[in-house]
């Protein structure tokens, strides 16, 4: 008996069992939860790719991650903060990464954002998302490893991996050794550091633990001298004697925040401390020493040079 493949002849069930057969292999990889798992992280990095080709950068050490990365060409806007490398501050300035305005990050016509944890305020990026503008969030930690996921978050948003794989190896490298070299001094010679942040009206704002002031301070072989309360905080005079500074630490600043070293130490409170004695305090740029960026390995060489003198631990 001849049998028959007349295809017009096939019901409609039949017809759709038909297709589904020769489909299948296509389809089910991507449709089944358990399907190989290669071709699923595929499907899911194909969907969650942004275009990066107009970029918004927000955070000082995120633009210069996005420099050292070379990838700066991609930039049409930065925030305040981002004043390094120079070239930097020739892009856009779409404002504080804390005051934000949705219409001045809008107006550079971004196709992705990319910020630090703790940029806003809220309702600016709220706008933003609704705006169906990519937003990628890289996180803040102070530490060694912060830094390193820095890169690599910006790397991947970029969709530049191996360059953020060589450059996060290159600032490993040398911030170890950095931070190795500082963490020689004995623990009894290390200085006690009181960070400040704002000297206004006679307020002393210091920095406490968990604070990008109380991480490089760690890192630089020194000790925080106000460590007994998280984030920032106005101390008392008895506050600020008790904490003992050998050192004042300060970001160079201008304006009403920008007290003389010698107006500095004749505080009440801090005349009294050996930081006054000695009449020691430094000063130094805000991104450079609170960025945790690419730079870091520098800065806690120069810091830990700056509060000990020349001569380090190692020599």
């Amino acid at each position: 008996m001849k049998t028959s493949h007349d295809f017009r002849r096939l019901r409609s069930w039949e017809l759709a069992l038909a297709l589904f057969a020769v489909s299948a292999p296509f389809i089910l990889p991507n449709a089944l939860p358990d399907g190989p798992s290669f071709v699923r992280a595929a499907v899911a990095q194909d969907m969650q790719k942004a275009d990066t080709s107009r970029l918004v950068s927000v955070g000082g050490a995120v633009t210069e991650i996005i420099y050292s990365l070379g990838e700066e060409s991609r930039l049409v806007g930065r925030d305040s903060t981002s004043v390094y490398p120079e070239a930097a501050t020739k892009l856009p300035d779409v404002g504080y990464m804390r005051q934000l305005s949705p219409e001045g990050v809008i107006a550079t016509n971004p196709t992705a954002i990319i910020a630090v944890e703790g940029s806003g305020p809220p309702e600016t990026l709220n706008i933003l998302k609704d705006a169906n503008i990519p937003f990628q969030t890289v996180s803040e930690k102070y530490d060694r490893d912060g830094i390193l996921d820095k890169i690599r978050t910006i790397g991947e948003f970029l969709g530049v991996p191996e360059k953020a794989a060589a450059l996060s190896d290159t600032v490993k490298a040398d911030l170890d050794a950095a931070v190795s070299d500082a963490a020689k001094r004995p623990e009894n010679e290390r200085k006690r550091v009181m960070f400040i942040l704002s000297a206004q009206g006679g307020k002393i704002m210091a920095a406490g633990a968990h604070t990008a002031a109380d991480g490089i301070i760690a890192l630089s072989g020194a000790v925080n001298a106000t460590d007994t309360f998280p984030g920032y905080k106005p101390l008392t005079d008895e506050a600020i004697i008790e904490a003992k500074p050998d050192v004042v630490l300060m970001m160079t600043r201008s304006g009403g925040h920008a007290a003389s070293d010698d107006e500095l130490l004749a505080h009440p409170a801090l005349s009294l401390t050996p930081a006054a004695k000695s009449k020691a305090v430094i000063r130094m740029d805000g991104l450079y020493l609170l960025g945790f960026g690419p730079r870091t390995a520098s800065m806690v060489r120069e810091l830990n040079a700056a509060i000990y003198g020349k001569t380090n631990a190692s020599q």
